[in-house]
């Protein structure tokens, strides 16, 4: 199966290309769930074209965004009402975090650019006592399990983008204009490290090639 499945992401990535949804927003609902129903502060790292962050908005009296990637910074402001309590800067998460404590922060599709248990520690370190920290990660598969989710995803990935695009090919959304870069962790390495700087935290894998991670600080 290893050998075959690189051929079948192949295949899989050119019907993406004309029939793309977006992976990660399909969490944004449950990621929401995890939340308090108000808080005063919300940081999300990885921020991207801020879908999330103005749905953090809905229920929190400010929210910050941030992101290294200043033209989908720019995309962010631009998608966001004015008068929404969202802002938005160019920045790198683990050094130039506006000082908190914040009650939620968020990290969608974000965490495997940066030093794994290094991102964990900043988190922890800005998180409000009583507080909630939801991530949303993508993961190498390496166990057989790990394969036989994806093997379900697969023909899950297609049935869905036909779906979102009523079949037709549909132009790739905001939030998918941001640079990607593949998983190098398995996640088997995301468990022991996010155990070791966050006792206590839930992980799970995911359909979709990703995992979630929830953490409440005491």
């Amino acid at each position: 199966m290893t050998t075959l499945l690189p051929r079948i992401m192949r295949a899989l990535d050119q019907f993406h290309a004309t029939h793309p949804w977006d992976h990660n927003a399909h969490y944004h609902r449950w990621m929401l769930r995890q939340l308090p129903r108000r808080f005063n502060r919300a940081l999300d790292v990885g921020s991207g074209s801020g879908d999330f962050a103005r749905l953090l908005a809905s229920r929190a009296g400010a929210v910050h965004g941030i992101d290294v990637d200043p033209t989908i910074v720019d995309r962010a402001r631009g998608l966001t009402d004015p008068a929404a309590p969202v802002t938005f800067t160019v920045g790198d998460a683990l050094k130039e975090v506006p000082p908190g404590p914040y009650e939620v922060i968020t990290c969608v599709a974000t965490i495997h650019h940066m030093p794994f248990s290094d991102a964990l520690t900043c988190f922890r370190y800005h998180l409000a006592p009583g507080g909630t920290l939801v991530v949303v990660g993508v993961y190498r598969p390496q166990s057989l399990s790990d394969y036989l989710i994806v093997a379900v995803a697969i023909p899950a990935n297609v049935a869905m983008a036909c779906i979102k695009n009523k079949g037709r090919k549909a132009p790739r959304p905001a939030s998918m204009t941001a640079p990607t870069r593949s998983a190098t962790m398995t996640f088997a390495d995301v468990v022991r490290d996010a155990h070791q700087a966050l006792p206590g935290a839930r992980l799970y894998r995911r359909l979709f090639w990703r995992y979630t991670l929830v953490w409440h600080r005491h």
